[in-house]
């Protein structure tokens, strides 16, 4: 219990004081690594090779630290070490080999920390020549002799190449220095056998010289393969063969013999010791080719023949007649061999025999076959047989043909009057070649020819009118007849250009005036559907655009001002892509009538104001005039018997100064106007300005006694 107690205590303590295990450790960093090569990069093979890690660390403690350094081949770790020392680290490569070669990297791990160093290439150059030794001489045919091949001191995976009179004939891929290799020899004589080898390191290889040349005697078995073949000379298709392999020698050997008789590929017969056949001579390209083969362990023998064997007669030819037959028309088919050996056949032991499974054909002479083409393609082979032989002809497939149907004439495109148009004329069946003629009336317009599925029969034609298009006609052809279906005409609408457009208005230009209706009408001469188009002079936009199916299109403003006037013009196109202008038409929209009317009612009842004022200011002007007369005609006054003076006011006194004559009186201007005179003007003066008394004085003078 007071173990337990102590041990507790101790765990707490360093628990609550981590100070003391920090203060173990040293603080450090890893400040650089580097690996060099010594004594250089590129060195000769047995050189003393030394890697070098060399790392600088700075830490504050005194303790060494506790290093792990792993040195790396072409990424993969050859070497590791774990060291206190702070000396460089060295990675010895003594008698360096080309395996050697690749390139190095060196890291260090100190606790949790790592670095690594960049890499460096090292390539060791040369490599030791390879050694033969075999371990027999003198071998027999088939004998089994062991070859060994080694490369003193190198390393690594090594390719070993074996070679006969400087032809390979076995390769070994093993990891040691040296490869060993079992060696058989198909031939008698001397061979010469050297090797060679390659070390591989990726991605590179590295390939020595040849090694020292060993010779080989290879002495031939007692044994001796026999074909023999009865008949041997002149062979005919059909003669009986009888043929024989066997084996002559004069050894014994304990390991057993096995034979194959072969014809080409065919295993004809085995056995051990001898075998035989018996066949029926074929005719073949080359002649027959018979083998005899004999194996005893890795020992082969053989003996080959080539016989020539005469085709009795040839494989027969299946023909057609006509060569294009249409459908359910009558046809010949003709099976026949073109050669035969006379000396042996005769043209009438030859007898055919045609396969048509679904369609018998009537037998006619030998080898002719008639019947009626099917509506189908359809296969057909023959057989020809004589003395025991049959030979097939290759299988004829006919196809009867389809005769062509009335072709369908149509444009191309657009009919444009002016351009060139293009007519299609096309059949919906037909096996081709059809040939295809365009008839313009009762005459050859122009002929072609349609090879292929998607191929077209197009011809290019130009009319002067629109009515010529109804002329043209097409004929497909595509028999032995003469003369092959025509179509039906060509039916087509042609475009004609638009031309002759014209700008009018409605109404009149001089019935135009605002608040009314205007309508820009354009009309073309051509084929519609017609594109109409209305500008004003000066604007790039229309003010309007539509299609018609009629030449001629209007554009209506519904109400217009005077903002409208201006000059106006159309444009159209139709199909042909032609565009037409048309004249320019000057608008000048007028006053409304309801405004000439208002103005004139507006005068009118002016006037009328004017001359009722008129009327009223020349009656009042007459009554004073009338008044001023009566006053006039009154005596004078006794007291002004020398001098005479009169006071009047306003229009009074100036018509009484003017009309009446004082003696002895000077002449106002107003006394030689004559009151009828009055116009407008004084009217004017008399309404506009204020009224104004007007006083004439008259100086008194001596009476004259003349005058009393």
């Amino acid at each position: 219990m007071g173990l337990l107690l102590l041990l507790t205590s101790t765990l707490l303590s360093s628990y609550f004081h981590p100070g003391s295990v920090v203060n173990a450790q040293h603080t450090f960093t890893i400040r650089d690594i580097s690996l060099s090569i010594e004594p250089s990069t590129d060195v000769t093979r047995g050189t003393n090779v030394t890697v070098r890690c060399k790392v600088t660390v700075s830490s504050s403690g005194q303790e060494a630290l506790s290093r792990e350094y792993t040195i790396f081949k072409d990424g993969s770790i050859v070497y590791t070490k774990t060291t206190s020392s702070s000396e460089d680290f060295l990675y010895p490569l003594p008698e360096a080999r080309v395996s050697n070669s690749g390139k190095y990297k060196c890291k260090i791990k100190i606790g949790d920390r790592q670095s690594t160093s960049e890499a460096k290439k090292l390539t060791v150059r040369g490599l030791s020549k390879p050694v033969l030794h075999l371990n027999k001489g003198v071998v027999t045919e088939g004998e089994e002799l062991t070859a060994t091949c080694m490369a003193p001191g190198e390393t690594g995976s090594i390719f070993f190449y074996f070679y006969d009179n400087s032809k390979e004939i076995q390769e070994k891929l093993v990891n040691s220095n040296q490869a060993v290799a079992e060696l058989r020899f198909r031939s008698t004589g001397i061979h010469k056998i050297h090797c060679a080898y390659t070390v591989l390191l990726t991605p590179d290889s590295f390939k020595s010289e040849e090694s020292n040349s060993v010779t080989v005697s290879v002495k031939e078995l007692d044994i001796t393969v026999v074909l023999e073949i009865s008949p041997q000379y002149s062979i005919f298709e059909g003669d009986r063969l009888n043929i024989f392999c066997s084996i002559q020698t004069s050894q014994r050997s304990t390991e057993k013999m096995f034979l194959y008789l072969s014809e080409g590929t065919s295993l004809l017969s085995s056995g051990a010791k001898k075998v035989n056949h018996s066949m029926v001579a074929l005719a073949k390209a080359g002649g027959l080719m018979l083998e005899c083969r004999m194996e005893m362990g890795h020992l082969v023998k053989t003996a080959n023949k080539t016989l020539p064997v005469t085709e009795l007669f040839s494989a027969p030819t299946l023909t057609v007649s006509p060569a294009e037959v249409f459908q359910r028309e009558p046809m010949t088919l003709t099976c026949k061999s073109e050669s035969f050996a006379s000396e042996r056949l005769q043209s009438r032991d030859l007898t055919y025999t045609l396969y048509s499974l679904g369609n018998p054909l009537k037998s006619g002479n030998s080898g002719i076959f008639s019947g009626k083409a099917l509506q189908h393609e359809f296969n057909y082979t023959c057989t020809a047989r004589a003395k025991g032989i049959e030979k097939h002809s290759q299988t004829l497939t006919v196809r009867p043909r389809v005769f062509v149907s009335a072709p369908k004439i149509s444009v191309s495109g657009k009919a444009i009057l002016g351009q060139p148009i293009q007519i299609l004329c096309e059949s919906d069946t037909g096996s081709l070649p059809i040939n295809y003629t365009l008839w313009k009336g009762y005459d050859i317009e122009d002929m072609t020819t349609v090879h292929m599925p998607f191929q077209k029969a197009l011809f290019t034609v130009s009319i002067s009118k629109p009515e010529e298009i109804k002329l043209y006609m097409c004929e497909a052809n595509n028999g032995r007849r003469e003369e092959g279906p025509f179509g039906a005409r060509l039916t087509a609408n042609v475009t004609v250009p638009l031309s002759h457009a014209m700008l009018s208005v409605l109404p009149a230009l001089h019935d135009i005036s605002e608040e009314g209706h205007l309508n820009l009408i354009c009309s073309v001469e051509g084929t519609p559907p017609v594109t109409f188009k209305w500008y004003r002079v000066g604007e790039s936009q229309p003010l309007n655009a539509t299609t018609s199916d009629q030449v001629h299109k209007d554009y209506e403003f519904p109400v217009i001002t005077k903002a409208h006037s201006g000059k106006y013009y159309c444009e159209a196109f139709n199909h042909a892509k032609n565009i037409v202008r048309s004249n320019e038409v000057t608008v000048e929209v007028r006053m409304a009538m309801w405004k000439k009317a208002l103005i004139g009612g507006i005068c009118l009842l002016i006037v009328t104001v004017l001359v009722l004022v008129f009327g009223l200011y020349f009656r009042s002007k007459r009554g004073k005039r009338e008044a001023a007369a009566e006053l006039s005609v009154k005596p004078s006054s006794p007291k002004s018997d020398d001098s005479l003076t009169v006071n009047l006011t306003h229009d009074t006194e100036v018509y009484y100064a003017a009309t009446v004559r004082v003696d002895r009186a000077a002449v106002s201007v107003w006394s030689e106007r004559k009151p009828e005179a009055g116009n407008d003007e004084e009217s004017s003066m008399v309404s506009n300005e204020p009224d104004v008394e007007y006083t004439e004085v008259v100086h008194p003078r001596s009476a004259d006694p003349a005058r009393g």
